[in-house]
């Protein structure tokens, strides 16, 4: 629109400027633009579809940039504890895992991705378990699949090793007990930090990842699941809402030098083929999953398709995606009546 078309001259000009004075005086008496008016002064503003300025998030600054002289000694050291067999990042508890990755590093964000009832949400908690129980690494799990005392539970039957229909069932024997009330002392000063929320926004999750990094020293940052988290923008379709989700995933791991851990569903693909071994390709709902993480883990486990499968009680990680090394399938065990996977038994 243009609002001085046909002005060509200087006495033209004048009567234009004269009209849009009256306009403007027109509009300031006008009893719909004074009610507008006194909403913004009242700080209520107008009700439109636009976003309001609280949830509008800006783009981070850049980073201080860094010489190769400030950045070679870091990277020589990592190099000197990789070559010394040493976990340079946040340990997964699984030894064959960890000494593929060495460990979840900062910055990076890693996808365990499974079917439904597989154990993902298992495999999450124990990454945590290891990370703020084993090794006293202050770590945060982002709920929104279950309560915090059902993850309290789950906790408790993996660290106790009573299983968990026994606690569940009120069963216990007096053994059980004083080796639940044991384990609980033992563990109850553990720097894990859980917060539940059926319904999450991935700023709110930012917001309270920064906080506990902040002011916790949180060295994880775990989330179960992908799926179930929002935006506070609208998309066109579910898959760029999950592309525009994982990069702020990505950049929050970035932003605060943390690995970022998050459970994802797969489709159903691999149910309908013959070797149903889930395939990076399976991860529902966008590519931009399998393209921003750092490391991907699909969960296998023969036996949550095939009740008789002679693998009954083994699960493989498949490491699909490793962009600092190679991938490769690791064998662990399931020990679903605690809650748990392990590593398994040496012969």
């Amino acid at each position: 629109m243009r609002y001085l078309d046909g002005v060509t001259d200087e006495e033209d000009g004048d009567d234009a400027v004269d009209a849009a004075l009256h306009g403007i005086k027109a509009l300031a008496e006008h009893p719909g633009a004074r009610r507008l008016m006194a909403e913004i002064l009242a700080g209520q503003g107008p009700r439109s579809s636009m976003p309001q300025a609280g949830h509008v998030r800006l783009p981070a600054p850049a980073a201080p940039s860094r010489s190769l002289a400030e950045m070679l000694p870091e990277a020589l050291g990592s190099i000197e504890a990789m070559g010394a067999g040493g976990i340079t990042g946040v340990p997964t508890g699984f030894a064959e895992l960890d000494a593929l990755t060495s460990g979840l590093h900062p910055g990076t964000l890693a996808v365990i991705g499974s079917g439904t009832s597989v154990g993902k949400s298992t495999l999450v908690l124990d990454v945590c378990r290891s990370a703020s129980i084993r090794h006293k690494l202050p770590a945060v799990l982002f709920s929104l699949e279950m309560a915090a005392a059902e993850i309290s539970m789950r906790l408790l039957s993996a660290e106790a090793g009573i299983p968990r229909h026994l606690m569940r069932t009120g069963q216990m024997t007096g053994d059980d007990r004083a080796r639940l009330t044991e384990r609980m002392a033992e563990i109850a000063d553990a720097p894990f930090y859980v917060s539940e929320s059926a319904a999450l926004s991935v700023n709110a999750l930012s917001d309270e990842a920064a906080r506990l990094v902040a002011g916790k020293g949180v060295r994880l940052v775990a989330v179960d699941c992908l799926q179930l988290i929002t935006t506070d923008r609208r998309f066109e379709n579910r898959e760029r809402e999950v592309a525009e989700i994982v990069q702020q995933l990505k950049a929050l791991a970035l932003g605060l030098q943390v690995p970022v851990v998050v459970a994802a569903q797969l489709n159903r693909d691999p149910e309908q083929r013959a070797d149903k071994t889930p395939l990076l390709a399976d991860l529902r709902d966008s590519d931009a999953i399998a393209q921003a993480a750092d490391l991907v883990v699909l969960l296998h486990r023969e036996d949550a398709l095939e009740r008789e499968s002679p693998r009954a009680g083994e699960a493989d990680l498949i490491v699909a995606k490793h962009r600092n090394g190679p991938t490769a399938t690791v064998t662990v065990a399931f020990q679903g009546h605690f809650s748990r996977f392990a590593d398994m038994a040496s012969d």
